[in-house]
């Protein structure tokens, strides 16, 4: 039995090679999978200031889509807006005052679509 510099089990006679990380043997790895996070169904879209020195960005959170998809659809909705943003622990931000034009965005997709905050 051979383990690497972290301590990780890297191999194993009776399972063969094994991820570093879940240490589960190679071919039963999801470290890589990206995996929706589990929400109760409702997107989310509210307007915070907080920690942004008095600037604005809205908020969405609870879609329904998990890594590269929530990237492509981030890029989609910026593209929409006309503006900048970003994706950080699956909640897409975007820049600036865009509810009005993001909650139709959304339902056109058949999510139930929530404005929150004030």
């Amino acid at each position: 039995m051979k383990k690497n510099a972290d301590g990780g089990l890297v191999f194993s006679t009776e399972q063969g090679r094994m991820c570093p990380d879940c240490r589960h043997p190679v071919t039963d790895c999801r470290c890589g999978e990206d995996v929706a996070p589990a929400g109760d169904g409702v997107v989310r879209v509210s307007r915070e200031t907080k920690g942004r020195k008095g600037k604005g960005v809205t908020l969405i959170t609870g879609i329904p889509l998990a890594g590269s998809e929530l990237k492509a659809y981030a890029k989609q909705l910026k593209a929409r807006c006309g503006t900048g943003g970003t994706v950080k622990d699956g909640v897409v931000e975007i820049q600036g005052d865009q509810r009005d034009i993001l909650v139709p965005l959304l339902k056109e997709k058949g999510w139930t679509v929530k404005r929150a905050g004030g």
